[in-house]
């Protein structure tokens, strides 16, 4: 039976995920799509909470990102940021003035005692966004990683450091208390299809997954799971990805990282020029869509989401409740 997806969820984090939820977005029917988003990278910075893959996905899909570098305001300024220079503050972390506008508000509502997800989806409809977005979770969720200068903060390792340091291990801390948000796992329930979206698995994904129950929710959700793969050839389009597969052991492959998501997944998306890959995703078991998944722009990201949209169509249907 032909699955007609008219509820996606997107798990998403990064640049990636962001491009990969503007191109569903933009080929699926208004309120179609739910994304649910890495928190693992959030910090906080001057007394603030800052999420930067909230932050990515809120000024994608309300078209006010800065598409040079793909994260941050467009247009942005740092005139708050040159002050607290003055005032002797770090200021590796790079924050401009609309945004410091987000994170005050984000950290007001926090503090009147919203949760993150009520805090994000008002966000998301207050700058129009495209779709609903969730945060993995509302408790504390941080990824952690073991380097050549001992365990570091995420954004200190990968903004501070620029990502120089040799890592060894990964952790996400609080993961084993963390719960998914009620309406993470909701969405989750009432999907006709589930996206892993292009983004890091390590840093992104993974953060997610490791959120108590919430693997658990994806096994037994009757949508079916179609991930895409983050890398052409081997190596990343943006991203710290290829270094970090090299620094953990990890086969820099499309077929690694769809073995990283184990049963999870009903079928992958792969490269046109990665055959090697797709041969073994297939032998794997998994149904395999071979295409050009270099999204570029706007355009580019819609035209791979009506692909993906359309092999589910035509090639997933809906599974019988029950783990994977």
């Amino acid at each position: 039976m032909a699955l007609e997806p008219t509820k996606v969820v997107l798990l998403a984090g990064g640049v990636g995920g962001a491009r990969m939820a503007e191109g569903l977005a933009r080929a699926l029917p208004k309120g179609a799509l739910t994304v649910i988003a890495n928190v693992g990278d959030d910090e906080e910075f001057y007394g603030l909470r800052v999420c930067p893959d909230i932050d990515t996905l809120l000024y994608t899909l309300s078209d006010r990102i800065d598409r040079s570098q793909g994260w941050g305001v467009a247009d942005d300024a740092v005139k708050a940021l040159d002050v607290l220079r003055d005032l002797g503050a770090p200021t590796w972390m790079k924050l401009g003035d609309a945004d410091f506008g987000l994170h005050i508000w984000r950290s007001w509502q926090l503090v009147q005692g919203k949760n993150l997800s009520d805090i994000t989806a008002e966000a998301a409809e207050r700058f129009s966004a495209l779709a609903t977005i969730l945060p993995a979770t509302d408790d504390r969720l941080r990824t952690k990683l073991l380097t050549d200068e001992g365990w570091m903060d995420f954004q200190a390792w990968f903004v501070g450091k620029r990502c120089a340091p040799s890592v060894g291990e990964l952790r996400y801390e609080g993961a084993d208390l963390a719960k998914p948000s009620a309406r993470a796992l909701q969405a989750i329930a009432e999907a006709d299809l589930i996206v892993v979206a292009p983004s890091n698995p390590l840093l992104s994904i993974e953060p997610i997954l490791a959120v108590t129950g919430l693997r658990a929710a994806v096994a037994s959700a009757t949508a079916p799971c179609i991930g895409i793969s983050p890398l052409i050839g081997g190596k990343a389009v943006k991203g710290p990805l290829a270094r970090l597969l090299d620094d953990l052991d990890i086969d820099a492959t499309s077929h690694a990282v769809a073995r990283r998501y184990g049963s999870l997944l009903d079928a992958f998306v792969v490269d046109s020029g990665d055959a090697a890959d797709a041969l073994a995703l297939e032998e794997d078991g998994l149904k395999v869509l071979a295409t050009d998944i270099l999204m570029g722009g706007p355009e580019g990201a819609e035209r791979l989401a009506r692909e993906v949209l359309a092999y589910a169509s035509e090639k997933l249907s809906k599974r019988e409740p029950g783990l994977r």
